[in-house]
């Protein structure tokens, strides 16, 4: 189980780290549907690039700690499941988005609960290899 704690918090924090560069760098024409939303979306877009670039950032910090911190990681989790649950309130109001939005929020909402069973993985495995 840490080990696929490892993995899985490496593989969040580049994934994040490549999300975010990719939506600095292309800004509107990175969102499916938002190529014609204007100059004040687009700078928000790219801002929220760079703090999608720290956010995964944060998860390669841990994922390079040993043992991965278990509340880092909860706390990660917690704040993806959280975004997860704006796209279902954003749903709510305003309707079905473009279908790759529905598969974000898919894993959004569902990898989240693998982190925070995860989680204490490694220290768990460090404390029995103590006993």
């Amino acid at each position: 189980m840490a080990r696929v704690l490892r993995v899985l918090t490496q593989l969040m924090g580049w994934a994040c780290v490549a999300i975010g560069l990719f939506h600095v760098a292309l800004g509107n024409a990175a969102i499916p549907g938002a190529g014609s939303a204007g100059t004040t979306i687009d700078s928000w877009g790219r801002f929220m690039g760079a703090s999608f670039v720290g956010y995964g950032l944060a998860w390669l910090w841990a994922a390079r700690q040993r043992p991965i911190p278990a509340r880092a990681v909860r706390w990660l989790a917690a704040v993806f499941l959280l975004g997860g649950v704006g796209r279902l309130l954003s749903l709510a109001v305003y309707g079905w988005p473009q279908w790759f939005q529905i598969a974000l929020t898919v894993i959004e909402l569902g990898l989240p609960p693998v982190f925070f069973w995860l989680a204490d993985a490694e220290e768990r495995a460090l404390r029995s290899d103590v006993r």
